[in-house]
């Protein structure tokens, strides 16, 4: 019997998995649910891989007792789900629909029953159609009723969920769903894009406020940031000056007002082409700089840029811009670079390193303010073997890395206080369709059965140890 192994992270780490609702929950016209952007978006022909939807998905929201039950099976301490919006207040206004806001009762209430603690996300790109037909985050009114509908759910489940996040990735609600795109709700205009941004940040604040004043006061509320790691082709000046551009773009945008209350000027100077910010209200910095209780962060991959010459366009090869419209106002002499290095089914380069110099970033950026890794993960083409089972050492491999780098960063002082793998189980991957499979357990699309590939028996046992087993051998 091999020696127990010795814990290397701190007792109180969170091991936890993440999920959205569209992706995974299905049952699109039940119980008053209305459609989302994603809904209409995925049934626009063209838009996603094989004109695929989410209208079942992996069918969760009648599944979820079992799939808690594998949670734990599997030594899970901590789930992250998103709230549906539409299925909870179907048309972005008026009162809560209780048979909506009861499926998630029901779902807290089986992951406390099996000592798992729930992480409430509130938006996860699922804006109810009828805002997007009012204009959507580009307009003002949406973080408006953004805020009251984190009241709805705040008072709903304040009194059993500690840990909530706001927003998932505010970048790709603005910029690719409004600037290239490629996400719902597929509109491609610059200047739209940077006003949702900053409706997204003013949702954010608006309801942190909101959720104070509607729960228990030891809730922690946090925001999920996908933060670029943007680094440079060369030390050239003109490459420097491409990444300060870029992280404005990516980072600054968001984190600037809401960790510091202000947007970076260079922001201002470098997007004057495309808006004055004139949406921007004199009280709006001080409501988004509403103090937090942690910061989440996401990481799959770094970007690299240069400056571009001449008439020369290159476009982002990390995955997230694609298409005919870039996500970036005003960085159409920018190029991005393909990072050196295995990749995974998305063709993002593998590079735990990233992980680290983000926490380290964001240790100094908000000194004192707790972070989780809410997600990160790695898509493969698995496959079951003839007995059914399914081998993923490369994810296992992708874990292990990325891992240590969390521990690295706790062991140089970083806050890290848990991890979140992207994702539970296999599901709908957005424009992708059914064809990215980021799940550490395998779900067979036709019949629903859900098998936990390695990585996720791995992962499990590094959940019970506070340790990282060793990779095993290919």
């Amino acid at each position: 019997m091999p020696e127990p192994m010795t814990p290397t992270f701190p007792p109180a780490f969170l091991w936890g998995a993440a999920t959205s609702a569209y992706q995974i929950e299905g049952a699109v016209r039940e119980d008053g649910r209305t459609p989302s952007i994603w809904d209409t978006f995925s049934h626009t022909p063209g838009r996603t891989a094989g004109g695929e939807t989410g209208d079942v998905a992996v069918d969760h929201y009648h599944r979820y007792r079992d799939d808690v039950a594998l949670m734990a099976e599997l030594g899970l301490t901590a789930y992250r789900f998103s709230v549906s919006w539409s299925r909870v207040q179907p048309t972005g206004r008026g009162p809560a629909v209780q048979r909506g806001l009861d499926f998630y009762r029901r779902l807290v209430d089986e992951l406390l029953e099996h000592g798992i603690k729930p992480a409430l996300t509130l938006y996860h790109w699922d804006l109810p159609q009828e805002l997007e037909d009012a204009g959507g985050w580009p307009e003002r009114d949406t973080a408006f009723r953004f805020a009251e509908y984190a009241r709805l759910v705040g008072e709903a489940l304040g009194d059993r969920v500690e840990q909530w996040m706001t927003l998932n990735e505010p970048w790709c609600s603005a910029f690719l769903g409004y600037g290239s795109g490629v996400h719902a709700p597929g509109r491609t205009d610059p200047a739209a894009s940077l006003r949702a941004a900053h409706h997204l940040n003013l949702g954010h604040g608006l309801a942190v406020s909101a959720l104070r004043a509607a729960m228990p006061a030891q809730n922690r509320i946090a925001v999920s940031l996908n933060s670029s790691v943007v680094r440079p082709l060369s030390q050239d000046p003109a490459d420097l000056a491409a990444v300060r551009r870029i992280d404005d773009l990516a980072n600054g945008v968001f984190h600037g007002p809401m960790l510091h209350g202000a947007y970076p000027e260079t922001l201002f100077e470098a997007t004057r082409a495309v808006t004055d910010w004139s949406h921007v209200l004199d009280t709006d910095l001080r409501t988004i700089n509403a103090p937090l209780d942690a910061l989440g962060l996401n990481y799959y991959t770094p970007a690299l840029v240069s400056a571009a010459s001449g008439e020369v366009k290159g476009p982002r090869l990390d995955g997230h811009g694609g298409g005919e419209h870039s996500p970036w106002p005003c960085s159409e002499d920018i190029l991005f670079h393909q990072t050196p290095g295995e990749r995974t089914e998305m063709g993002w380069t593998i590079d735990p390193t990233g992980l680290y110099d983000l926490i380290m970033r964001y240790t100094r950026e908000a000194p004192g303010l707790p972070l989780y890794v809410t997600e990160n993960g790695a898509a493969y083409d698995d496959k079951p073997d003839p007995d059914g089972r399914v081998h993923d050492p490369e994810r296992i491999a992708y874990l292990h890395g990325h891992l240590s780098e969390v521990r690295r960063a706790i062991a140089d002082g970083a806050d890290v206080r848990g991890y979140y793998l992207w994702s539970l189980m296999d599901n709908f991957e957005w424009a992708y369709g059914y064809g990215k499979r980021f799940g550490a357990v395998y779900v067979d699309y036709a019949t629903l059965e859900r098998t936990p590939k390695s990585s996720a028996r791995w992962y499990g046992e590094a959940a019970r140890s506070g340790a990282l087993p060793p990779v095993p051998a290919v």
